[in-house]
């Protein structure tokens, strides 16, 4: 068997439609889209036509899409200025947030001494929202929301419509991270309650070190990197205009293949659940998983019938095999404390064992799941 690629939700391969429109753009679109000349008139033009792409898309305005470097950066600068230009005096949010958010709002904690508050969670890590709406109802503090719609490790699915709605019937400014599913479901942000969101290109087959913010017009968001004006003022710093275009072209094409593309994945992630209830069935699936409307079509995370002296070692056996999967974030790799995720509402006996997060994209086969599932069920009778 070939090298596997089971960590889609780490980061996505590239299409080859995107490498090629970039690769162009690098080639004859080099000038500064800040110049006034015409080399620097086509790089702008190239930019202002991918913030009008991705605006058709998400039904919103092109002022409302801010490019930055990524999903991280989308979300300090929602989370920092909410706080420090917008009033925002206490913000609520979960512990299974990505550290982009959760460290961020410890960092902000530190500096301007805000009351943060954590939604319980229940045994599959579903946010409470009727918590939400008492801790709302209960004070009169400005507050910011802040739950992400896709979980990127157990693949929930948070109802981000009704989040929003209940934030903002108490005033509250909804922030969400949606680095997981844009790109991978239809979204509307005319419909959905949201003011700012996250995205990064290369969660949706595009390149890495790009992404951009959704910033509902007159939120009055201000910069978190200051310098030139561009992207209107909101993200100083020269545009990646190859980098840009490549996104634009990466969120078209998955769109316009969504139907198709999500039905196959969506397949092969039943069919690997499958496969290992019947080969490994003292597994036990984490979170929503088994749930086609409460998780992502993109990911499972399993729970795996391995003794703690054996679990160090499953995901290096796996590698050994060419396949690639991971414990976790792929933010978190080196680090040995453990799932943050997990760790909020799996039982003491399963944290003891290895849970692995498998994510999938329309690159994958059933003939590489079976390998996988083969390789585990192996690693566990040995």
């Amino acid at each position: 068997m070939k090298d596997v690629y089971l960590d889609s939700a780490a980061t996505t391969q590239m299409r080859e439609e995107v490498i090629t429109r970039m690769t162009d753009v690098m080639k004859e679109v080099y000038g500064n889209p800040s110049s006034t000349h015409s080399f620097g008139r086509s790089a702008k033009s190239l930019v202002e036509q991918a913030r009008k792409t991705v605006a058709k898309y998400l039904n919103v305005k092109p002022a409302e899409i801010v490019f930055t470097s990524g999903g991280t950066e989308a979300d300090n600068l929602a989370l920092n200025s909410a706080v420090r230009d917008l009033g925002v005096e206490r913000i609520i949010t979960t512990k299974i947030e990505h550290h982009a958010v959760l460290y961020t709002i410890d960092q902000l904690k530190e500096c301007y001494d805000i009351e943060v508050d954590y939604l319980d969670l229940d045994s599959c890590g579903n946010a409470n929202l009727d918590q939400l709406e008492e801790l709302l109802k209960n004070s009169d503090k400005k507050s910011l929301v802040s739950l992400m719609h896709i979980n990127n490790e157990v693949g929930n699915r948070l109802d981000i419509k009704k989040a929003g709605e209940i934030a903002h019937a108490h005033n509250a400014l909804f922030h969400s991270d949606t680095v997981q599913s844009v790109g991978h479901y239809d979204l509307d942000f005319s419909e959905i309650p949201v003011d700012f969101t996250a995205v990064s290109a290369h969660k949706f087959h595009g390149p890495k070190g790009v992404g951009f913010a959704f910033v509902r017009k007159n939120t009055g968001l201000k910069p978190l990197i200051f310098g030139g004006e561009q992207e209107r003022g909101h993200r100083a710093g020269t545009e990646s205009v190859h980098n840009i275009v490549g996104l634009e072209e990466a969120l078209k094409l998955s769109l316009e293949n969504l139907e198709e593309e999500k039905a196959y994945v969506s397949e092969l992630k039943e069919y690997f659940i499958g496969k290992i209830k019947k080969e490994i069935p003292e597994a036990k699936f984490n979170g929503n998983c088994e749930d086609p409307e409460g998780s992502t079509y993109t990911l499972v995370n399993v729970c795996l019938p391995v003794p703690p002296q054996k679990a160090l070692m499953l995901l290096f056996q796996l590698d050994l095999k060419g396949i690639a999967c991971s414990k976790g974030s792929a933010c978190q790799s080196g680090s040995d404390k453990g799932s943050h995720v997990l760790n909020e509402f799996l039982s003491e006996e399963d944290l003891a064992k290895p849970s692995i997060r498998f994510s999938f994209s329309h690159y994958n086969t059933k003939e590489e799941l079976d390998y996988v599932v083969n390789t585990l069920k192996e690693f566990i009778e040995s």
